[in-house]
């Protein structure tokens, strides 16, 4: 029999594994627990991923791009730069812009949260296993980097790292103390650090 086949395996193994890994975290994840989900051979994981870090390296560069792509699509975060842009020629950005970044970073957030909670417990369940699996730091860092990137186009690179920061304690304090997102909160913290890089 001809094997089939398959161009899309590799990215529903990837599925699979986020499956088992939000179903049962990071501990139930195996090979076999993933070829299962995913209704392939063993083998299939195996060829495609060489390890477990390499599946879960896979899995966390997934997760990473949710929240950058919506900082990438953000018409408010590109249009505001361009503003800005203008501005820095001329001198500092007024308060309007300041209070714009901080306006639409705390949207992004709030319609991050009003999300499925359990996509985002495994994006930082994912994010925060490089603690302790060293292959897994460079990909964690990684969406920090680019954040950063994203929101040095609004302000200097220390303030845009000072942001990204607050947004990341701020998830992680929401989901870890089981809360709901602040908003207004959010926002006055994300203001005071914009105003602040000025």
């Amino acid at each position: 029999m001809a094997r089939r086949y398959d161009p899309h395996r590799r990215t529903r193994i990837i599925d699979a594994a986020l499956s088992v890994i939000a179903a049962d975290g990071i501990a139930g994840l195996s090979h076999r627990t993933v070829a299962a989900e995913a209704d392939v051979p063993l083998g299939s994981t195996t060829y495609h991923f060489g390890s477990l870090d390499e599946l879960l390296v896979a899995a966390l560069r997934r997760c990473n791009e949710n929240f950058v792509r919506t900082l990438r699509e953000s018409e408010a975060l590109a249009a505001g730069g361009e503003a800005e842009g203008a501005a820095r020629a001329t001198g500092p950005a007024g308060a309007a812009g300041s209070a714009g970044l901080a306006d639409e970073l705390t949207r992004l957030l709030g319609q991050w949260f009003a999300g499925e909670r359990g996509a985002i417990e495994l994006e930082y369940e994912l994010y925060l296993a490089a603690l302790r699996r060293p292959a897994l730091r460079s990909v964690a860092a990684e969406w920090t980097e680019e954040a950063v990137e994203l929101l040095s186009r609004r302000t200097d690179p220390g303030t845009a790292r000072a942001l990204v920061a607050l947004m990341d304690g701020v998830c992680l304090q929401v989901l870890l103390a089981g809360g709901t997102f602040d908003a207004a909160y959010t926002r006055e913290m994300l203001a005071r650090i914009v105003a602040g890089g000025g």
